[in-house]
């Protein structure tokens, strides 16, 4: 459950030191509000460079194993290269692991 945000914070700061906030918030993928927030509360803030890409490739695969399950369960395909798809699956399961190594 998400809380309600109704507390307003108003600072004063030079142009420069806004922008950098803004660059900052937006480098790591959050508002500025929620940037803030993590960095005042002490909480470690992490970019993963990549996972992006990672996630495409993920979502990808997902949708791939989806449309081939569709076609055998309607009787339409019988043989599948399951090899390519399993290598497929190894790999991105290994560049997720990297990546939850470096996060660690």
């Amino acid at each position: 459950m998400q809380k309600k945000k109704t507390e307003i914070i108003t600072a004063r700061m030079t142009p420069a030191d806004k922008k950098v906030i803004h660059q900052r918030a937006k480098a790591a993928g959050m508002t500025v509000t929620d940037y803030l927030t993590t960095c005042a509360l002490g909480k470690e803030i992490v970019r993963v460079d990549g996972l992006d890409d990672l996630l495409s490739e993920l979502k990808a695969q997902g949708r791939n194993l989806n449309q081939l399950t569709t076609l055998a369960n309607m009787g339409r395909i019988t043989v599948l290269r399951g090899d390519d798809l399993i290598g497929a699956y190894t790999r991105l399961c290994d560049a997720v692991s990297a990546v939850i190594r470096e996060v660690r």
